[in-house]
C-alpha cells in the first residue's frame, strides 16, 4: 500500500472564515426548514401509500400466496398477499431530498463552527496552517 504524501498549503484566513460563515448559515437554514421539508415528505408518503393501496386492489387478480388472519377480539381481518410486478409498473416511493439533522448534531456542529470562526478572527496570521484546516475541513 502506497503512503500518501502530506499536502502543505497555505490558505488565506479570510477565505476560511468566509467559508465557515457560509457553512454556518447553510446549517442554520437547513435546520430551520427541516420541519417544513419533513411535513412535505410525509404528505407525499401518505399519498404514495394511498396510491399503493389503490394499485394493489386494481391488481388483486394477480395476487399469489394469499394469507389471512382474523382477529375476533376486535373483529378485524388482515389480508396479506404477493404480487409479482414488472419493473416500472409499481408506483415509485417518494425519496427525501434533504438530510435530517438531529438537534444534538445541529447544536454540536453550530458550536464547533462558531468557535472556529471566533478563534480565526482573533488570529493575526494571514494564512491557516494545514493542521488547522484539517480540523475544520469537514464543515467547508
Amino acid at each position: 500500500m502506497a503512503r500518501a504524501k502530506a499536502i502543505n498549503v497555505k490558505i488565506p484566513t479570510v477565505r476560511v472564515i468566509a467559508g465557515l460563515e457560509e457553512a454556518l448559515a447553510t446549517l442554520e437554514a437547513d435546520y430551520a426548514t427541516q420541519n417544513a421539508k419533513e411535513a412535505k415528505h410525509t404528505l407525499a408518503y401518505e399519498a404514495w401509500k394511498k396510491e399503493i393501496g389503490e394499485w394493489a386492489i386494481a391488481n388483486f387478480s394477480k395476487a399469489e400466496n394469499l394469507r389471512t388472519n382474523y382477529r375476533s377480539w376486535n373483529n378485524t381481518l388482515n389480508v396479506d398477499f404477493d404480487i409479482v410486478t414488472k419493473e416500472g409498473t409499481f408506483p415509485a416511493e417518494p425519496e427525501k431530498d434533504f438530510e435530517t439533522i438531529h438537534s444534538s448534531t445541529y447544536r454540536e456542529s453550530k458550536k464547533e463552527i462558531s468557535n472556529a470562526i471566533r478563534l480565526l478572527k482573533m488570529t493575526d496570521e494571514e494564512t491557516v496552517s494545514t493542521s488547522t484546516y484539517n480540523a475544520i475541513a469537514q464543515y467547508l
